[in-house]
């Protein structure tokens, strides 16, 4: 069900760079502002995050970023103009936690994400015995669901982990929590994903634990699309204006590396 655009980028011949924000961290205007120069960067997919108090799968930067944009209140219409504005610049997916969907509704934040602009969400602890109800109500509400793959999965649950799955296959880099920054085991990521794309003919991404712009030059041949999250995150905390930077040297850098290869 991949919408076009997102299609046609995850299936390119060079790796995709895909950037995270947490919706809300900064005013409304100041937001818009920072997509723009991010896509003017090198952004080619955008990854929305909907704030939540207990992101269990994150380090300590985005727990923080997701804390300061909850204390500014109004989380969701924040995060819905963050979604319309990214999605009118680049493909934009939405990344989240199952406390937010349960409390907005599945349904009403499903419609609400959609007329927004996004072609997906992912829920990235997703319970098991809401899977099937979530992936109806995605479905129909015409978004994508991708779905986070641990890294642990023995290659016989993989048919069934994948299964229903739309948009893609979210790898993590590192099995660690988000904001990693040590080596990444670059032969066993290659391993998996190898394993991953016997399994299922969907586009892979990768994420977590890249931290440098030469981590990212040695993970994107094996991928689709490569996201930066917490760098990205520091620098808009730290200051608006630096997460551009940030993200121009990670595209060089990917996209030179990636140049003339396919991914899929």
């Amino acid at each position: 069900m991949t919408t076009a655009p997102l299609n046609t980028l995850l299936t390119q011949q060079r790796c995709a760079l895909g950037v995270f924000i947490p919706a809300g961290l900064h005013r409304s205007d100041t937001q818009r502002r920072q997509l723009g120069r991010l896509a003017e960067a090198g952004a080619d997919l955008f990854e929305v995050g909907l704030a939540t108090a207990d992101a269990v799968l994150d380090g300590p930067v985005i727990q923080a970023a997701y804390h300061r944009a909850l204390s500014h209140g109004n989380v969701l219409d924040r995060t819905l103009r963050a979604i319309e504005h990214a999605a009118s610049l680049r493909p934009t997916v939405v990344m989240t936690y199952w406390d937010p969907v349960r409390r907005h509704g599945p349904e009403r934040l499903a419609r609400r994400v959609t007329d927004a602009g996004a072609t997906g969400i992912m829920v990235v602890d997703l319970p098991g015995n809401e899977t099937l109800r979530w992936h109806d109500t995605a479905r129909d509400a015409g978004l994508d669901t991708p779905h986070l793959i641990s890294r642990t999965t023995p290659d016989a649950s993989l048919p069934a982990a994948v299964e229903r799955t739309s948009g893609w296959l979210y790898v993590p880099a590192s099995t660690t929590l988000t904001g990693y920054q040590g080596p990444l085991d670059i032969p066993g990521l290659a391993d998996f994903v190898q394993r991953l794309r016997r399994t299922s003919p969907l586009p892979v991404v990768s994420g977590v634990g890249i931290s440098t712009p030469a981590l990212a030059a040695r993970v994107a041949p094996l991928v689709d699309a490569v996201v930066i999250g917490t760098p990205i995150v520091r620098a808009l905390m730290a200051g608006p204006g630096l997460a551009s930077d940030v993200t121009a040297a990670f595209a060089q850098t990917l996209h030179a590396s990636s140049l003339g290869q396919h991914h899929g």
